[in-house]
């Protein structure tokens, strides 16, 4: 294809053509799947807790072992994908994710194994505790790489005015995914045990593997992409676009985790990621939780709350993505409009203030309102991430989502282990529900914090346009 051909505005605003969506759908399902092997132990815990023994310190352990790894990760996941190109990445993120979800079903065998070595060297471990440790580190280490791949799939293949809503759409895979996993886990545990739930769920990535693999292309290679959608994705770009896989891997050797760590905009993501991130987490992994402490649901009785709660998340998801495009239509820069937005979605989760204190009405009123503030988290989330596109080029968006993930997987590591010593804590004291007051008042206040730093540090949009 030649870019350099004219082609004329109104046959691209007529018949762009529709195949960028289609990467889209696949970024959406393999997100879906991703958020699908992440729950299960979520969904789990309360029965793998009492079958275990696990206090609620063991059970944020063991998450925050998924968490850390997942951080760490992060920041080598963003290099690996802009070194050897997103189809590559992706494939070798979803094969060892999918293996770490099923690995999850040999947990206590394998935590038999590593408590027999650690006892050589005269270290103590609880096999169960162990095993799902090193689990949930094979996971982290594989779905590292979903994000900082699904971004830069984004932005090969969308304008920047697309790309938040792009974004949003497969970011609502997450929410999915969230639905899903209550309405198959509890059945598929209650019918054949809670290590084939860890076994079907596991395979799915599989699947998604071998269509991935026969979609996609980079844009300029892509025989099913058009030259208008072609042109038409490419209508905003600044710098040359690579036209082969040699010359993108040439590029992202030149560009150094210490050259992107000098941008102010490198860290202003950063910071965003690490206070919301941990939000989401605390959601994602505390809820069956919650629902079980405090009103004492187990099980199937959990399913339609989440289900109802996270069918909320994909309002937000979707509706956030779309969102800057309304100031954008105003005049506003990508980046301003974005956030412009952003500020207005960082007012809602202060409705999870009301949660605890009305959650004594009934378990619906926390439920939707936690449902409200998990929404405003997929809205803000699918904008964070396009700030990155908005401003830095392809050949470093991988490398500084990875730096930012790496960030809010810490933000993440540190409430879930701040959460599981306050609910302990409160539990001894007969109190649990201050205990989660406090966690509740740290999540709502967050998106505001981060939004008044991120905004003072890059008060502006500015491109980098030096890398």
């Amino acid at each position: 294809m030649n870019l350099s051909e004219p082609v004329n505005a109104q046959a691209v605003a007529q018949s762009v053509g529709k195949y960028r969506w289609t990467i889209c759908a696949l970024l959406f399902f393999a997100t879906t799947v991703n958020y699908l092997d992440r729950q299960v132990l979520s969904l789990l815990a309360p029965s793998l807790s009492t079958e275990f023994g696990w206090s609620n310190t063991d059970y944020a352990n063991i998450a925050a072992a998924f968490q850390f790894v997942y951080a760490i990760s992060m920041l080598f996941a963003g290099r690996v994908v802009d070194k050897i190109g997103t189809k590559a990445a992706y494939v070798v993120a979803i094969t060892v994710w999918s293996l770490g979800a099923l690995l999850h079903a040999f947990s206590v065998p394998i935590g038999n194994v590593t408590v027999a070595v650690l006892g050589v060297f005269g270290v103590v471990a609880v096999p169960s505790i162990a095993g799902f440790m090193i689990s949930r580190a094979v996971l982290a280490v594989g779905e590292a790489g979903n994000f900082p791949a699904a971004i830069k799939a984004t932005a090969e293949y969308f304008p920047k005015k697309e790309r938040s809503f792009a974004t949003g759409i497969f970011n609502s895979g997450a929410n999915v995914g969230a639905i899903l996993a209550p309405i198959s886990v509890p059945l598929i545990a209650a019918v054949w045990g809670w290590q084939a739930a860890f076994v079907m769920i596991g395979m799915l990535g599989f699947i998604w593997m071998s269509v991935w693999l026969w979609l996609y292309e980079k844009p300029e290679q892509q025989k099913r992409l058009s030259a208008v959608e072609l042109a038409y994705i490419r209508s905003d770009t600044i710098a040359p676009v690579e036209t082969t896989e040699e010359a993108s891997i040439a590029a992202a050797k030149k560009v150094s985790w210490f050259q992107l760590l000098k941008y102010r905009q490198t860290w202003a993501f950063a910071f965003g990621k690490f206070m919301t991130d941990g939000v989401w987490w605390f959601f994602l992994f505390w809820l069956p939780t919650y629902l079980s402490a405090q009103y004492g649901m187990k099980g199937e009785a959990i399913v339609i709350p989440l289900a109802v709660l996270y069918s909320m998340t994909m309002v937000g998801s979707i509706g956030g993505g779309w969102f800057p495009s309304y100031f954008m239509a105003r005049g506003y820069a990508p980046y301003d409009g974005r956030m412009k937005a952003m500020l207005m979605i960082a007012f809602f989760p202060l409705v999870v203030l009301l949660a605890q204190p009305l959650g004594a009405i009934s378990y619906w009123i926390p439920v939707l309102l936690i449902g409200v503030g998990a929404s405003a988290h997929q809205a803000w989330s699918a904008n964070i991430f396009t700030t990155v596109s908005d401003m830095f080029p392809q050949k470093s968006v991988a490398s500084v989502i990875g730096i930012g993930g790496m960030a809010g997987g810490i933000g993440g590591v540190a409430l879930t282990k701040l959460g599981g010593w306050v609910f302990d804590y409160y539990k001894q004291v007969n109190d649990i529900h201050t205990g989660y007051m406090i966690m509740f008042g740290i999540c709502a206040v967050a998106y505001l914090v981060a939004w008044s730093v991120m905004k003072a540090l890059v008060p502006r949009h500015k491109e980098i346009t030096d890398l």
